[in-house]
């Protein structure tokens, strides 16, 4: 029943239909936040599933469906992501584990299994939302599978009837969800995550049946919300926190408690050790503490509602209609540093490089009609690039990835950056810049291997240029000196030195350039604390 295909057809189904119906779920997101964003939160969820799904070597559809839920948790955006990923993994493992009955009869035990952990995920789940399209819908298929024909109930007929029945009834549904909240009824317009459920039980539909559902009576796409937006509660949480959590089970009742007591819009989804967390707070410091008081959070966002409502909507870098830059840091110093510059920063490094849906969120976040990205990294210009297709395709945003493959080329580049020049003369010029800075770095082996530069041990320093082993050396300073002599060597006026977070006092940094200043008095040099991982010193010459 849950072949590979069916997973991979609902995977791009999924994916492509919010894309598709992003802008108009946005348009009508005024709860539980008015931060329209509930659209982009779905879409960039499934996505990061699909994602996931294909970078997997699933071979089946158990695998495949395991990969994609997974991908969903850890890729989740938002109270209506987070929710959609518990959804989406307590329905996918139904199909997967639960082999009773028919096939109709699996379909809906599975969508009710779907429904009811998107309840669990909930601190203070309320009616009228995407929780109760999806319960409805439910309670339509687990009634369609015990009434079925006898001649439909074993095969894929019983399971079409079922799925057919579901989609209907979550759109019945959605009609009645403007009357359900006093948000929604103000507004007078549907619930947008509502909306949301409709799509994909569309097109959970499509990827059983082969069929486009042409609906009668599909209330108004072209919502708007009503002039001048919905203003935010001057009472609510001001902060939106995001985290993947590393935690036992046994410990997520102790966290809701203390989340649940800070804050609402408390969403919490995963398992086996592995958890997403979302919150609304006005102490965020609090919201992470309590995450580190029974595990370890990481990839950690925080969003002030204030900058993406209240009528603006707009990053405060870029003004609508006007041009963006966002580029990928490696440490928290090197993110300050592109912020100064103007820059909208995605967190990333050697550890935890961004997927292809963290960094469309960015480019989407910025408003802007031209956005430049760099990614400052080899492995995340990839997905620099993939993220760029999927956003000109979606969203008509004119972007532009510079292949920045060190950040220290990444900052020469923002450096030159200029938007009242045309787009073409800006990217042009900021990609010139980055070409013809010459980078290096020294770093420390992991472990023994074969270098082009030759065989290292652990623990051995190793110089690199141009993201090539050039040098491997028992001693940092010496190593790093190495490497600065080659980039010097070639000429430049200005060296760039940037400390990681293996040397927060910057002593390799200083080191360098007392050198410098000794063997090559003419070249200005310039060093920051970058808190890049992994690589104790970044240097480049320009």
């Amino acid at each position: 029943m849950l072949d590979l295909a069916v997973v991979r057809r609902f995977a791009d189904l999924a994916a492509d239909a919010l894309a598709a119906h992003r802008d108009q779920i946005n348009a009508l997101n005024v709860f539980p936040v008015p931060d329209s964003d509930t659209g982009t939160n779905l879409y960039l969820t499934v996505a990061a599933a699909r994602e996931a799904l294909r970078e997997s070597d699933a071979e089946d559809g158990p695998a495949a469906a395991e990969a994609y839920a997974t991908g969903a948790v850890f890729g989740a955006r938002g109270n209506s992501g987070a929710i959609l990923a518990a959804m989406i993994r307590a329905g996918l493992r139904s199909l997967t584990h639960d082999a009773r009955g028919t096939k109709g009869e699996r379909l809906a035990r599975a969508l009710h299994a779907a429904a009811e952990a998107g309840y669990a995920a909930v601190g203070e789940p309320a009616e009228g939302t995407m929780l109760t399209a999806l319960r409805v819908a439910a309670d339509a298929a687990m009634a369609e599978a015990a009434d079925a024909p006898d001649d439909d109930r074993d095969d894929d007929r019983g399971r079409d009837l079922v799925i057919e029945a579901a989609a209907a009834a979550a759109r019945a549904e959605l009609a009645r969800t403007t009357s359900a909240l006093p948000e929604l009824r103000a507004a007078g317009v549907v619930d947008a995550g509502a909306l949301g459920v409709t799509v994909l039980l569309d097109a959970l539909e499509t990827a059983f049946t082969g069929r486009r559902i042409v609906l009668d009576g599909k209330p108004e796409m072209s919502v708007e919300l009503p002039p001048g937006g919905v203003d935010l509660d001057a009472d609510g949480p001001a902060y939106e926190v995001m985290y993947l959590l590393e935690a036992p089970d046994e410990t997520i009742p102790v966290l809701r408690e203390e989340l649940g007591g800070i804050g609402d819009s408390l969403v919490v989804v995963g398992g086996e050790g592995t958890w997403n967390v979302h919150v609304h707070v006005d102490d965020v410091g609090a919201a992470i503490e309590a995450g580190i008081g029974v595990g370890r959070p990481w990839q950690i966002r925080v969003t002030h509602f204030a900058d993406t409502t209240g009528g603006t909507g707009y990053h405060p870098h870029a003004a609508p209609g006007g041009r963006a830059v966002v580029a990928v840091s490696a440490g928290p110093g090197l993110a300050e540093l592109f912020r100064d510059a103007g820059a909208v920063v995605v967190e990333g490094g050697v550890r935890e490089r961004p997927s292809v849906a963290v960094i469309e969120q960015a480019i989407v976040a910025c408003r802007a009609a031209e956005v430049i990205v760099l990614p400052n990294d080899p492995e995340t210009l990839r997905a620099a690039e993939a993220a760029a297709r999927a956003t000109e395709k979606d969203h008509g945003i004119d972007v532009v990835v510079i292949p920045t493959t060190a950040q220290v080329q990444g900052l020469a580049a923002l450096a030159v950056h200029d938007d009242a020049r045309p787009f073409d003369k800006d990217v042009l010029e900021m990609t010139a810049t980055a070409r013809h800075a010459r980078h290096g770095a020294v770093t420390v082996a992991a472990t023994k291997a074969i270098t082009m530069a030759g065989p290292c041990e652990e623990g051995d320093a190793l110089g690199v240029i141009g993201g090539d082993f050039v040098r491997v050396g028992g001693d940092l300073g010496e190593v790093a000196r190495d490497v600065l002599g080659r980039l010097v060597g070639g000429g430049g006026e200005l060296v760039t030195l940037v400390s990681g977070a293996d040397d927060p006092e910057g002593a390799l940094a200083a080191e360098a350039a007392a050198w410098l200043a000794e063997t090559h008095p003419a070249v200005d040099v310039v060093s920051y604390a970058g808190g890049q991982e992994r690589y104790p010193l970044l240097m480049a010459v320009e």
